[in-house]
C-alpha cells in the first residue's frame, strides 16, 4: 500500500481552497502553509497567461528527510504517508534542507518542524484528506498508487503523468497532469520586487534577488515576452544563518590546533613543548565547547539537545557527527590532562586526537551531502576542503600561540610554511568550485551568486584575497625585521577570518537557488 496525490491542474481553477482546509483542519499558524497555490505570468500584455499549480509534500518512497532527521521524528507508515511526530523534534531543520520541494517549515507555536501528513488521521477512519473533500472541481486525487482499480491507480496508468524533480531520486509520489513546466523549474523563473498580493519579506526566497528584476529587464538580459515570472508565492526563509557558519569555523579552530600538533610532534617536535601540549589542547576543549554551544542554540527546541543522544536515528549524520564531537572533546581533554600532569601526551593520544580530528573535521561533507535539496553543497571537493580548512585554522592559530609563548624560531617558521602551503590549497579549491561546470540549474544559481551575483565582492575580494591570498603572501614575504612578527600576526588572524568568511558565503550561496 502506498497512498499519493495525483493533481490535475487542467481542473483546477486556484481557488485556495485546498490551502484553507488544510490550514483549518491542523491548525496550521499564520505564515506558514503545508499545502500552497503558486502563480506565475508568461508574456507580455496584452499576450499574458497565468498559471498556477499546488504545491505541498511528495510523500517520497526515498524521504531524505526522514534519513537526516536525527531523532525519528520524520517516518513513513505502513501505507506510505510520510508523517511526523512533533514531540521528538528538536528544531534542527536538517529536514528543510533535505527535502528538494520545500515542504517542510518550522511551526511558530510549536517551533518544531511540520508538513502535509496526507491528514493520516482522516485516513486511519477511512475518510479523505481535507483538501480532497472541499476541491469543487475534484481536482485533487487521493488514492492507493498499489491498486490498479482506484481512481489514483488508473490515472496514473492510463494518463500523462510529471512529478517534481525525479532527477532527485526520492521517488515522489505526487504526481501532476498538465501542469506548467516552469512551476517546475524555480531557479528559471524571473524574480519580481514584490507578490500581486503583497510585498516579499527579507529572508524570503527571492526578496535579495528582486531588486535585480527591473534592471536586467531593461537592460536586456532577459526578456520580458518569454521569461516566466513568478507572481505570487509564500515565503520560504533560509533555514540556515550565521550559527552555522560559526559551527564550521570554530570545529576547524578546534580540530586544526590538535591535528597540526600531532603533525609536529609524529615529524621530531618536542610534545613538551607548551606551543604543541597544555594550550592547543586548551584551545581544542574551548572551541569544542563553542562548536558544541552553537549547534544546540540554533536547535529551535534547545531543550531537547540531548534526544540525540536518548532518541537517535544512527542513519543521520547529525548524530553521527555528535558522537564524533564528544569522541574529540574526549581525546583533547586526556591530551591537557597528561600535558599538565607530565608536561606531554603519549603517543596514543598523540594519535587517536589526530584520528578524531580529522573525523571531526570533515563529518560535515557527509552531513551536507545528506541535504539533498541543496545542490551546492554536494561538491565532492567539500571533504578535503574542510579538512585544508582545519588545518589553516590550526596553523594559524598555532603560530598565534607559539609566539605568544616564546617558542623556537624554527616551529614559528614551520609553521609559516604550512599556513602558506595550506592557503594555496585552499585558493586552488576555491577556484576549482566556481569555475568547474555546474552540474545543475542549481549549482549554477548558487556560482552566479558568488563570481557575478551580489555576493561577488565578499567572495573575490574577502575570502580569496584579504582572507587568502594577502596572508599567504605576507607569510612567505620578508618584511623589515622591526614589523615582520607583528604583520605576521595579523596575516594569520586574516587567515583564520577568510575561513569564517568563506563559511557564511557558502551557506547563504547554497540556500539561495529556490526550490518551490
Amino acid at each position: 500500500m502506498r497512498y499519493g496525490f495525483v493533481i490535475d491542474q487542467d481542473r483546477c481553477i486556484g481557488c485556495h481552497a485546498c490551502t484553507v482546509a488544510c490550514k483549518e483542519e491542523h491548525s496550521v499558524p499564520i505564515g506558514v502553509f503545508r499545502t500552497w497555490v503558486k502563480y506565475i505570468e508568461k508574456g507580455a500584455f496584452p499576450d499574458t497567461s497565468r498559471h498556477f499549480g499546488v504545491l505541498r509534500c511528495n510523500h517520497c518512497d526515498n524521504a531524505p528527510c526522514i534519513e537526516i532527521c536525527p531523532t525519528t521524528a520524520l517516518f513513513r507508515r505502513d501505507n506510505g504517508i510520510v508523517d511526523f511526530d512533533s514531540d521528538r523534534c528538536i528544531g534542527c531543520k536538517s529536514c528543510m534542507q533535505a527535502c528538494p520541494y520545500d515542504a517542510l517549515y518550522i511551526d511558530p507555536d510549536t517551533h518544531t518542524a511540520a508538513k502535509c501528513n496526507f491528514c493520516a488521521h482522516r485516513v486511519e477512519l477511512n475518510l479523505e484528506p481535507s483538501c480532497v473533500i472541499v476541491c469543487p472541481t475534484q481536482a485533487i486525487i487521493a488514492g492507493d498508487l498499489d491498486d490498479g482499480a482506484s481512481r489514483i491507480g488508473k490515472i496514473v496508468a492510463t494518463q500523462k503523468t510529471i512529478s517534481r524533480k525525479p532527477q532527485k531520486g526520492t521517488e515522489p509520489k505526487l504526481f501532476y497532469i498538465g501542469i506548467e513546466g516552469d512551476l517546475l523549474t524555480p531557479t528559471k523563473l524571473l524574480q519580481q520586487p514584490s507578490h500581486f498580493w503583497a510585498e516579499k519579506q527579507p529572508g524570503e526566497n527571492g526578496y535579495d534577488e528582486a531588486h535585480q528584476y527591473n534592471a536586467l529587464a531593461s537592460n536586456g538580459a532577459v526578456s520580458k515576452a518569454s521569461q516566466a515570472r513568478e507572481v505570487y508565492d509564500v515565503a520560504h526563509p533560509a533555514p540556515w544563518g550565521w550559527r552555522i557558519a560559526a559551527y564550521l569555523w570554530t570545529k576547524s579552530i578546534a580540530t586544526g590546533l590538535l591535528l597540526v600538533a600531532a603533525f609536529l610532534i609524529g615529524f621530531g617536535y618536542d610534545p613538551k613543548e607548551p606551543a604543541l601540549s597544555t594550550v592547543p589542547s586548551a584551545g581544542a576543549l574551548v572551541f569544542v565547547a563553542l562548536t558544541a554551544f552553537l549547534l544546540v542554540i540554533d536547535l529551535k527546541r534547545p531543550m531537547r539537545f540531548y534526544y540525540l543522544i536518548t532518541k537517535p536515528n544512527f542513519g543521520s549524520w547529525v548524530v553521527i557527527g555528535t558522537y564524533i564531537l564528544m569522541l574529540y572533546g574526549a581525546l583533547a581533554t586526556a591530551w591537557f590532562v597528561y600535558s599538565f600532569v607530565t608536561s606531554a601526551a603519549p603517543q596514543t593520544i598523540v594519535f587517536l586526537s589526530a584520528s578524531a580530528a580529522v573525523a571531526c573535521a570533515t563529518y560535515s561533507a557527509f552531513l551536507f551531502a545528506q541535504a539533498k535539496g541543496r545542490d551546492f553543497w554536494q561538491s565532492p571537493l567539500l571533504f578535503w576542503h574542510l579538512l585544508i580548512q582545519a588545518v589553516i585554522a590550526g596553523a594559524a592559530s598555532l603560530r598565534l600561540i607559539a609566539s605568544a609563548t616564546g617558542a623556537h624560531g624554527t616551529l614559528i617558521s614551520t609553521l609559516d610554511e604550512i599556513t602558506v602551503l595550506s592557503l594555496l590549497v585552499a585558493l586552488m579549491m576555491m577556484t576549482i568550485e566556481v569555475t568547474i561546470p555546474p552540474i545543475g540549474e542549481d549549482v549554477r544559481y548558487a556560482t552566479d551568486l558568488l563570481i557575478r551575483g551580489k555576493l561577488k565582492f565578499h567572495f573575490i575580494f574577502g575570502a580569496m584575497g584579504i582572507g587568502t591570498v594577502l596572508p599567504a603572501l605576507i607569510l612567505s614575504t620578508s618584511i623589515n625585521p622591526a614589523f615582520q612578527e607583528p604583520v605576521r600576526l595579523a596575516a594569520c588572524v586574516l587567515a583564520l577570518a577568510g575561513i569564517f568568511i568563506f563559511e557564511d558565503l557558502w551557506i547563504r550561496a547554497g540556500q539561495a537557488p529556490p526550490l518551490s
